[in-house]
């Protein structure tokens, strides 16, 4: 009686116990339901069967195959064996040396193109040039200068100036020193001709050979 109290039917019945017993029955139906249910897609593994797998069609073969490679070899360690053993019947030595049928024609043509090409190189090389090469670097000589003479800046920029200026300087440092040897050999001559004793060609006078 206390296991139907405690239970609660939703719906209004005549038995308690009986509604309680046959909801059982179907919650254990549903239950068994559930754990045999099919999916509806097919996730298994396809079949596997054994004549694709174990193809024995193809070992046949290739046992065949190996059977026939075996035999080959027997009889060629056979015919070697048998070789060995007597040295052979058959001469195999050549001593045929190679011939060309057309040697001469392609030496005889070989010879031909190499004339014509050292009398091609030789008139190439006699042959005198059609530009003058001199008058070229004479009218590039004029034009450099013609550039020099119309241009604003000297060609080379600040190098060019410090040349001329250094080569300036240098000539004016020349010729001021010419000037001051010329000073005094001027002085030395004339304090020659000034002191007495001395003739003309700078002897004292009664020493001096007449």
């Amino acid at each position: 009686m206390e296991m139907a109290r405690a239970s609660q039917t939703p719906l209004p019945c005549s038995s308690k116990y009986l509604q309680r017993k046959w909801d059982k029955a179907h919650y254990e139906q549903h239950k068994k339901k559930i754990q045999t249910a099919r999916p509806e897609v097919d996730t298994q593994a396809p079949l596997t069967f054994g004549h694709l797998h174990l193809k024995l069609k193809k070992l046949k073969l290739e046992e065949e195959r190996l059977s026939v490679i075996e035999r080959d070899n027997g009889l060629l360690l056979e015919k070697m064996a048998c070789i060995m053993r007597s040295g052979g019947r058959i001469d195999n030595h050549n001593n045929y040396k190679c011939r060309s049928l057309n040697r001469e024609k392609r030496e005889r043509e070989i010879s031909r193109v190499s004339k014509e090409n050292q009398a091609l190189l030789q008139r190439i090389m006699k042959r005198e040039p059609q530009y003058q090469v001199k008058k070229w670097q004479e009218d590039w000589q004029v034009l450099e200068r013609y550039k020099n003479n119309i241009r604003r800046y000297p060609l080379g920029g600040w190098d060019v100036c410090k040349w001329k200026e250094s080569k300036f300087n240098k000539r004016g440092t020349n010729q001021a020193q010419k000037a001051k040897q010329q000073q005094d050999e001027d002085g030395e001559g004339k304090l020659m001709e000034e002191e007495p004793g001395f003739g003309p060609r700078g002897c004292v006078g009664e020493r001096c050979p007449q």
